[in-house]
């Protein structure tokens, strides 16, 4: 078993780049979350969605992954809209929503400038995301959000990139009897620039839902 715990510290120290632009955010937006954001969801989840890292505007400032930015409206809409949610989501970490046989966790844990974490902070953060998947005693599919998730993924369960290449609604078998199924990432530019549709992603997640429920 992992000595990391499941959950980042929220003032994690570990990625000078990204504790500097935390802090700069927390001096701009005090009243901001401001922190490594922790995974939501069901402790018995059965479902673990890995997006890629918090935004400056959503997870970062709220400190729930996903709320209050434009990718979360698509994932909770299509999470409720498959019976895996419960509640109104209204963006705001006090809307009571709540989800059923699923999780929420990111690849990196902190906030990166312009989104786009380093090679060296993925693997930095990577151990949290393992004792993540460790600490859920049902977890059976893994439900990546883009490429880096994805390889995240496989990393964390000891394996190549080479092993599962990514694709949109790719399946791989992993370790310990459980899969990884891959999805474009529901960003506001994917889903603008028509790579993913709200029909794409509802297909995908649909079928991570078949493997994790069977």
């Amino acid at each position: 078993m992992s000595t990391v715990p499941p959950e980042a510290p929220r003032d994690c120290p570990l990625c000078p780049r990204l504790v500097a632009y935390r802090e700069e955010n927390a001096r701009k937006e005090p009243t901001w979350f401001n922190g490594a954001a922790p995974s939501f969801g069901d402790p018995n989840a059965k479902l673990l969605v890995v997006g890629l890292a918090p935004g400056r505007m959503g997870a970062n400032r709220t400190g729930r992954p996903f709320t209050g930015d434009y990718a979360g409206d698509l994932l909770y809409g299509t999470l409720k809209k498959l019976g895996l949610a419960e509640g109104e989501y209204r963006a705001d970490p006090n809307d009571g929503f709540t989800l059923k046989n699923t999780m929420i966790t990111n690849a990196v844990r902190c906030a990166p400038p312009e989104n786009k974490p380093t090679p060296a902070e993925i693997a930095t953060c990577r151990p949290f995301l393992s004792s993540r998947i460790e600490a859920l005693p049902k977890l059976k599919v893994l439900f990546a959000l883009g490429s880096i998730a994805h390889e995240s993924v496989l990393r964390a369960h000891g394996l190549k990139p080479t092993y599962a290449k990514f694709a949109h609604q790719c399946e791989a078998e992993l370790p310990g009897g459980r899969w990884l199924v891959s999805s474009y990432h529901c960003s506001r530019y994917n889903t603008q620039t028509r790579r993913l549709t709200t029909e794409m992603f509802e297909a995908a997640m649909a079928r991570a839902k078949e493997l994790a429920l069977a």
